[in-house]
């Protein structure tokens, strides 16, 4: 069991910035941040496998980055030069199995875990 906690979430302008955090009571091999705007799927747009590999969407590529602190068991996402389309439900999940598939798809399937979400919101 993984429970997470987002947090970070919040209102910014075009062009600005905000950094997502998610608690963890525990790391799993995977991490992964997913974002939803109402009445679309849940998308994923950056993934961090336990030794550091990282992958991210086209849209985000660039712009966010994930890390991860293990010792405190938190993630993150640095959102930066953020837009109107960015808007969004930000949720955080674990995987707790193998990652190759999340690295290369950063599809939801293996993600058994999931915070509540934390809401973003651009404006121009």
């Amino acid at each position: 069991l993984v429970d997470l906690v987002e947090s970070g979430g919040g209102s910014a302008q075009t062009g600005g910035s905000l950094r997502l955090s998610c608690e963890a009571s525990r790391i799993t091999y995977c991490m992964g941040w997913f974002r939803q705007v109402a009445g679309n799927q849940r998308v994923g747009i950056a993934v961090i496998a336990n030794d550091g590999t990282t992958s991210y969407a086209d849209s985000v590529k660039g712009r966010f980055a994930i890390s991860k602190d293990n010792a405190k068991n938190i993630f993150y996402l640095q959102m930066n030069s953020l837009q109107p389309e960015d808007t969004a439900m930000y949720y955080c999940a674990a995987n707790p199995f193998t990652c190759l598939d999340s690295i290369e798809t950063l599809a939801s399937r293996n993600f058994g875990y999931w915070g509540r979400g934390t809401q973003v919101t651009v404006s121009s």
